[in-house]
């Protein structure tokens, strides 16, 4: 399904139980602006190649704009729009000062060279320098993109305007003002969520099993943290390459060293592998989704033996897909609360930019762990005083803070 689809789908299931004025609603369901560009790169070899890229501004009622760019042959505009209504949802319930932002730009990472890559980043942060700033636009990493390209990202920002700007960007290399703990913020927090959940279901303590799929920076810190900090058994992973599954548990110490030796999973010893689509459907108590959206739909939703879902990814899950899972009596975590790990740190790294100050990763993590856990508490109070479904919840959370707002600023102009 198409995204932007998606998105406003979702709104308007938790649209009954909103006590907002329809206009405002309304408003939501459109970007504010989208910024589209025309990258032309030289290439290494001779000759240019234009490349399509986004810039998403949804609403910012509650603060400047906040969310990630993402490289991939897929994005499109309608993704990079739904991505940064997303965030919008997100940024409120996690009672963060933003609104709703996102980028991308379609392109295939794996044929460019490291000087390719860097001179597309810095064509986009060139070409998106006016529409962004700390006070107005705060850009982040996404799939494919990580704290070197988010140093580009700066630099280039930082030439064009003619200062120095470090709170402009998160998700930064240390040295340039990255915030410690960053890199492993959405897989720490969805595995607080998660916590939440499993105490809350009365759950938290047993022996269950997990399946991620995803392995990327995100699936593979929701590994370590899986095993971690609540000692649970994960017995299927998959990148997009493979996926491996052993009941006796597979380790995140062996498959991270096999990962980053060998750049895939294909060939784990110690597994039976198969085609990695096929995860949602082994045997497991938690599915943890942390690869593109999408994932699970309605024809391979029936499939799915789990019977909690952690969504880490964005939109990993379409309301078709939903719907069959919740009349399986499934557990859905949605990824508007599951994956807002990554832009709470990103706003504790603006506020240490802002004022100069850093912050130890113990620290980082305790606020985050606060923060996560307060969210998780109010939406769960929501759902159950209600009796919706965990991502009603989040909208009707979600949209009223975001309305309340709206409200004291007036339609104007």
């Amino acid at each position: 399904m198409n995204p932007r689809e998606m998105f406003l789908q979702q709104l308007e299931q938790a649209v009954p139980y909103l006590t907002v004025e329809p206009e405002f609603v309304e408003m939501l369901r459109y970007p504010r602006e989208v910024l589209e560009l025309s990258l032309p790169l030289k290439l290494d070899g001779g000759g240019i190649k234009v490349f399509s890229a986004w810039r998403s501004h949804h609403n910012n009622a509650l603060g400047p704009y906040k969310g990630g760019v993402r490289y991939h042959v897929e994005v499109n505009r309608d993704e990079v729009v739904a991505l940064s209504s997303w965030m919008t949802i997100k940024c409120s319930i996690a009672d963060l000062p933003y609104g709703g932002g996102k980028g991308g730009i379609s392109v295939d990472v794996r044929e460019l060279s490291r000087n390719e890559l860097e001179n597309l980043s810095r064509l986009y942060a060139f070409g998106i320098s006016r529409f962004v700033g700390t006070d107005y636009d705060i850009p982040a990493p996404d799939v494919y993109t990580n704290p070197q390209v988010m140093a580009w990202f700066l630099d280039t920002f930082e030439k064009v305007r003619g200062w120095s700007e470090p709170s402009a960007f998160t998700g930064k290399p240390i040295p340039l003002g990255g915030s410690l703990g960053r890199s492993d913020s959405t897989g720490k927090g969805g595995v607080i969520i998660l916590r939440e959940a499993l105490r809350a279901m009365g759950c938290l303590g047993k022996d269950l099993t997990v399946g991620i799929q995803g392995f990327g920076n995100v699936g593979s810190r929701a590994h370590r943290f899986v095993e971690e900090d609540l000692g649970l058994k994960v017995v299927a992973v998959c990148d997009s390459a493979a996926g491996i599954y052993n009941p006796a548990g597979l380790k995140y110490a062996d498959i991270s060293a096999y990962k980053n030796d060998k750049r895939s999973l294909k060939g784990f010893p110690e597994g039976e592998e198969f085609f990695p689509d096929l995860l949602v459907e082994k045997d497991m108590d938690i599915l943890v989704l942390a690869a593109l959206g999408g994932a699970v739909d309605d024809k391979n939703a029936g499939g799915v033996k789990a019977k909690i879902v952690l969504e880490l990814a964005n939109g990993p899950i379409t309301p078709e897909g939903e719907a069959i899972l919740s009349d399986k009596g499934v557990a859905i975590i949605p990824d508007v609360l599951a994956n807002a790990g990554g832009v709470i740190v990103s706003c504790f790294e603006w506020i240490q930019g802002r004022s100069g100050d850093s912050w130890s990763e113990d620290f980082v993590f305790s606020k985050l762990d606060e923060r996560m856990t307060r969210s998780f508490k109010e939406l769960w109070s929501i759902k159950e005083g209600k009796n919706i479904s965990f991502r009603q919840a989040a909208y009707v959370k979600a949209v009223g803070r975001i309305v309340d707002a709206m409200r004291f600023r007036g339609i104007w102009p």
